[in-house]
């Protein structure tokens, strides 16, 4: 097996025998490829990351892309984006795991085992079925339709207490999907095969439909940590595709769009905890008056009808003590759509000072931030409710500006 393995927004040279894999490697979305002038292989990383592996004719290759956050705290981050219904610790079970794969493989096996412990959650569902007795009540529409003048059998709907319940089913998808991937672990492989065992009599779920919604309550927040993972492993970011002779499967993650869901998520919380008003992602606004330009702020806060915040979130890291000129662009046409005296560009980076920046002839004032993504849970925390309050600041101000 061949094995290409980069750092995110990194670009290597390999072999001018590896040439010929560029087509099949950049169908993966993972990478991008060209070709020196000698004839080699170039492959360029950006904010995707994870781990894909193709099965190209007789050759098996994989490509890896490592994030630069640890495996935890980008799991972390991720399962906050898909569910904000507050601030967690980090998961456990990924402290040991350097690797994608491997790290949501032992996660998630953890996680379902506890969940399933107790024994496999049971619950109400409607069945339909065609019985020879009756059951339930009678679907008339449907008897009549089916077996005009005929006394049996019988089309019946009842509520059927048993295991084939969404939990069960979104678990069984996880386990599956696991099952099918290469660079499982042994043991998570072993617990994933008694973790199917247990779950044997739950029904698969059609391939390719949005997963069942599970709202969490008493009886299901054992199965809360498992089903987030869970969620993860059954996203639209996992690739499992066949295209002629080249079969891929693996995990990929963009994490410009990790970085952005999650300070929404985030910011949401405190903000509208702290300061009311609603907190929306990818508000639709236009730049022209004919609204023939559309843009989609990143995170903006309202209160009724009126915006009182905007921040773009920047997974990129800035090159010297400056934002690019661009993002200082696009944060104005926000402001001035939005009539906005300021604007927040929120940088994933190391300790980097807040810096202010007032643009000439606007009355415009652009606020740059940096958040440390790989430090302490409670200095990450405290960064992020200074950005709220900042956020929250400047919209007290422009009212009192507005008032005089």
């Amino acid at each position: 097996m061949r094995q290409f393995v980069l750092d995110e927004y990194q670009t290597a040279v390999f072999g001018p025998t590896d040439a010929a894999l560029g087509p099949a490697l950049a169908g993966t979305g993972l990478v991008a490829t060209t070709l020196t002038v000698d004839g080699r292989l170039r492959l360029t990383a950006d904010s995707k990351v994870g781990v894909v592996r193709l099965q190209a004719g007789e050759d098996t290759v994989e490509v890896r892309v490592r994030p630069k956050l640890p495996i935890g705290r980008l799991f972390w981050m991720l399962g906050h984006a898909r569910d904000d219904s507050g601030w967690r610790p980090e998961p456990a079970d990924l402290a040991t795991e350097h690797e994608l794969v491997p790290a949501v493989a032992v996660a998630f096996t953890a996680a379902a085992s506890r969940a399933l412990a107790p024994g496999v959650l049971q619950g109400y569902r409607v069945a339909e079925e065609t019985l020879p007795t009756l059951r339930g009540r009678l679907r008339e529409a449907d008897q009549l339709r089916r077996r005009p003048g005929l006394a049996l059998p019988l089309e019946v709907r009842y509520d059927d207490y048993s295991v084939d319940i969404p939990e069960n089913q979104i678990l069984r998808a996880a386990v599956d999907r696991l099952r099918r991937t290469d660079s499982v672990p042994a043991a998570a492989r072993c617990g994933l095969h008694r973790l199917g065992q247990a779950l044997a009599d739950v029904t698969r779920l059609p391939p390719g439909l949005p997963l069942p919604p599970v709202p969490v309550n008493r009886l299901t927040a054992r199965y809360g940590p498992a089903l987030r993972l869970a969620r993860l492993i059954l996203a639209d970011d996992s690739v499992e595709h066949h295209s002629g002779t080249v079969r891929a499967s693996g995990f990929v993650f963009d994490l410009n769009r990790v970085f952005e869901d999650w300070l929404t998520a985030v910011l949401r919380d405190v903000i509208t905890r702290e300061h009311g008003g609603t907190v929306v992602a990818q508000h639709p606004a236009h730049l022209d008056e004919r609204a023939t330009v559309p843009m989609y702020p990143d995170i903006t806060w309202w209160r009724q009808h009126r915006c009182l915040g905007v921040v773009d979130a920047k997974y990129k890291r800035t090159s010297g003590s400056s934002p690019p000129n661009g993002d200082l662009y696009q944060m104005l046409a926000y402001c001035t759509t939005l009539g906005l005296a300021e604007g927040h560009l929120v940088y994933a980076t190391d300790h980097e000072p807040e810096r202010e920046y007032r643009l000439v002839g606007s009355g415009v004032r652009v606020m740059a931030h940096g958040l440390d993504l790989a430090g302490p849970l409670n200095e990450l925390r405290g960064q992020i409710e200074r950005l709220a309050d900042r956020v929250a600041r400047a919209a007290v101000t422009a009212r009192a500006n507005s008032a005089r």
